[in-house]
């Protein structure tokens, strides 16, 4: 029988009962996908217990610090309290640039294996806010504002306190949905790509006007979280009962919205993707070396992609704009190569293998040592990391002045160390746990959501630890001190990159990779 609508059937009270069929169907094709990639979990009971931990660790972020020695004091206790409110400005603005950079979100399943399946656009809007915690930028940032709230307000009415925080987190992963959807729908149109760079630009200036000119402090003590920090602490009474009324409320209505945007997205060409594919570009001069022709190629696929270019320009250019706002001194940018890198390695770089896909089939009949392939895909990922680095210290460094001996010393040592850390981490990942994925998609990650938090935490908290270190070491009236540390650890994580060579070059583990990420 025909399944279009006649003129006759298109009657308000028949359409809005379309809508509410078609929202319950989407709420059921969420469960059932999710069910779907809960079965492809290699380790489901690490993985349950991951969820044990990761519930943990919240409640006892959000309760421990209230009874911690000097909570709801009138010194520091009292100095983050002031903060809270930009800290719950800041978490909108994170989850906001996030979204757009990743163009609305995570995908609960790919755009390649949804195509035989009538997924609408409504369950990949849900799915995306589904696993947008799944992100340790995401957890790292909900944790501080817990744990800063439990600590600058203490044991009283702290319950009334965290609900609202709990909310403000769910209310500001929606709006950032609702947000990166609606830039992605405007990316979509004719001229639309350079709409939105003209509004990001825009953005960054005013921030920087705002900056330069001192308006900031000004700027802060009007910002809306001061009415929603305000209600928090107000304990039962009725500015509390407000805040949570208007979360709840806010909350729920930006999910809905959110399926306007992601429904017009998708009835339009990702030309960004579509471009990338499209464009013609002249061949340049053939190198010498097979492994110079490898790294061209590795090269191309990587700053070619969609996901990787925008990603690497919020990496490299976010961080460097919190240096400079913060005014960050040459000492505490040593924090800052760490956590760009290991950003960066999220991108690609713990599946590298991925970016073959198909064509690993044909790169692996080419007349060219394994070690060479190895070679190749390590230096277009140490370079990738690198050049997000530089920009974001060259950005830092815009405020900070001049170093001096052993800062200097201290950041390049960190810069080196934190590279080589994790280079060999990723390409150790991508030979011991290769994953099947299309990355051309914007929204694409290079492994499933629950690996991704594991890789992470892994080198953020690795990539930290050794940033802490150069950071004191930039304090000690020494330049050589910095070095001295980095050779041991330059040594080790060498070390660890050449046997992830050497284990690449077995023909047993290399056929598994290329038959993993090639299926």
């Amino acid at each position: 029988m025909p399944t279009a609508l006649s003129s006759t059937d298109a009657t308000p009270s028949y359409l809005k009962a379309a809508r509410v069929a078609a929202a319950r169907r989407a709420l059921g094709d969420v469960g059932i996908l999710f069910q779907f990639r809960k079965q492809a979990v290699r380790r489901r009971h690490l993985a349950r217990t991951l969820s044990l931990v990761f519930l943990a660790i919240t409640a006892a972020v959000a309760v421990v610090p209230a009874f911690a020695p000097g909570a709801a004091g009138p010194d520091k206790a009292f100095d983050i309290l002031l903060l809270m409110p930009s800290a719950l400005a800041g978490f909108l603005v994170l989850t906001i640039s996030s979204a757009i950079a990743s163009g609305g979100g995570r995908e609960l399943i790919s755009g390649d294996q949804a195509a035989p399946y009538p997924i609408s656009p409504t369950t990949d809007h849900l799915g995306a806010l589904l696993l947008a915690p799944l992100n340790i930028a995401w957890m790292v940032q909900a944790w501080l504002l817990l744990g800063s709230m439990a600590f600058s307000f203490g044991p009283d009415k702290l319950f009334q306190a965290q609900v609202v925080v709990l909310l403000w987190l769910v209310f500001s992963t929606a709006v950032g949905q609702v947000v990166a959807w609606t830039m992605e729908a405007v990316r979509r149109r004719p001229g639309g790509i350079l709409l939105s760079r003209g509004l990001l630009v825009a953005v960054g200036l005013t921030a920087g006007v705002v900056q330069l000119t001192g308006h900031t402090l000004d700027l802060l003590d009007r910002i809306p979280t001061l009415w929603v920090f305000v209600g928090a602490v107000s304990g039962w009474g009725t500015r509390w009962w407000l805040d949570l009324g208007f979360l709840v409320v806010g909350s729920l209505a930006a999910v809905v919205v959110g399926a306007v945007p992601a429904h017009l997205a998708a009835r339009r060409m990702p030309r960004d993707e579509a471009r990338m594919e499209t464009d013609q570009h002249e061949p340049r001069p053939m190198s010498r070396s097979v492994l110079g022709i490898l790294v061209r190629t590795d090269r191309a696929s990587v700053w070619r992609s969609v996901p990787m270019r925008r990603g690497v320009l919020v990496l490299a250019v976010g961080p460097g704009l919190v240096a400079i706002f913060g005014n960050l001194p040459w000492s505490s940018m040593t924090i800052l190569p760490g956590l760009v890198a290991s950003g960066g390695a999220l991108l690609f770089g713990v599946n590298a293998w991925c970016l073959d896909g198909r064509g690993a089939l044909w790169r692996e009949n080419l007349p060219a040592p394994a070690a060479a392939l190895f070679d190749a895909r390590a230096w277009v990922l140490l370079e990738f990391l690198a050049c997000a680095s530089l920009i974001t210290v060259g950005i830092g460094a815009l405020r900070a002045g001049m170093p001096n001996a052993q800062e200097l010393s201290a950041l390049v040592c960190t810069l080196a160390v934190v590279l080589m850390q994790v280079v060999g981490a990723a390409m150790r990942w991508s030979i011991k746990h290769p994953y099947p994925v299309d990355l051309r998609s914007a929204r694409a990650t290079p492994a499933p959501p629950a690996a991704m938090v594991g890789y992470s935490a892994r080198l953020a908290t690795s990539t930290t630890i050794t940033s802490l270190l150069f950071s004191g070491a930039a304090h000690v009236p020494e330049w050589r001190l910095s070095v001295i540390i980095a050779i041991p650890c330059l040594t080790w994580s060498t070390v660890r990159l050449v046997r992830a060579r050497m284990r690449w070059q077995d023909p047993v583990v290399r056929a598994r990779v290329v038959a993993t990420t090639a299926a």
